[in-house]
């Protein structure tokens, strides 16, 4: 079973650029995709109900922002959101419970220029922890997926240096992350690649970034440690376009 999570920037642009041949190509089992920037209303058929598919969408209050999706061959028994309408009016998550396994959807806030969203993001980040860790005390194992807005180690960034005071880089969203996962979760891309550099999922849409590679890892598949090994591959697809973020994969 391969699972794919992408952010795409705008589902709408996404479609015009490359979105459809992304599923041609790939047939991904499942995709998971955030920053939809869009209500279910104001999407065309041919976005809502793609051939051999169910979808479900959960979109932010406010039109144009954020938003979650999920797109799957595998009927799922039930899918809810995080629980929590100070999140949930965002559109930050779908969790879709599978016979085997929960997958988790998520689009994590950004902090901002200045931590001006720090203080919500790292709320989010404890109680999406905390739902975490009672999906797999219940007995259920659990994968992760999507754009986190953090890079974890200074190798999951071009330029460490000069963005220790950036957003997503702040030493805050970084010390959250470290405690993620030592509460019994594995980033299993860095796990698969200990120690290679250069190994990015967005890149700024200034200065050619993405054709000079100087980009930032921050989307993750990250599952809890007791089904680290039901996991078969883990990849990077930075070959497919259509928005600054490129796509993940997790075989199971």
């Amino acid at each position: 079973m391969k699972i794919y999570s992408w952010n795409v920037n705008g589902i709408r642009a996404c479609a015009k650029n490359g979105f459809f041949d992304f599923f041609e190509s790939q047939k991904p089992d499942v995709l998971a995709i955030q920053e939809t920037k869009a209500q279910k209303g104001q999407l065309s058929d041919n976005i809502l109900n793609i051939d051999g598919y169910e979808s479900f969408w959960h979109s932010a209050t406010k039109k144009g922002y954020s938003g979650t999706a999920i797109y799957t061959k595998i009927a799922p028994k039930s899918v809810e959101n995080i629980g929590s309408e100070k999140y949930d009016c965002e559109g930050r998550t779908i969790i879709v419970n599978f016979e085997n396994f929960t997958l988790v959807n998520c689009y994590f806030p950004n902090s901002q220029d200045e931590r001006m969203r720090l203080d919500y993001k790292l709320g989010f980040c404890d109680f999406l922890l905390w739902k975490l860790k009672k999906i797999v005390e219940s007995g259920k194992n659990v994968i992760l997926v999507g754009d986190y807005n953090i890079a974890h180690n200074e190798i999951d960034l071009k330029n460490p240096k000069n963005n220790e005071n950036s957003p997503g880089f702040y030493w805050e969203e970084r010390e959250w992350m470290t405690k993620f996962l030592s509460n019994g979760f594995c980033d299993i891309f860095r796990q698969r690649h200990p120690n290679e550099p250069n190994l990015y999922t967005w890149w700024s849409y200034r200065t050619q970034a993405r054709e000079r590679n100087v980009g930032w890892r921050i989307d993750y598949c990250c599952v809890n440690d007791d089904f680290v090994s039901a996991v078969k591959n883990v990849e990077i697809h930075p070959q497919f376009l259509g928005s600054d973020h490129c796509p993940i994969s997790i075989e199971i």
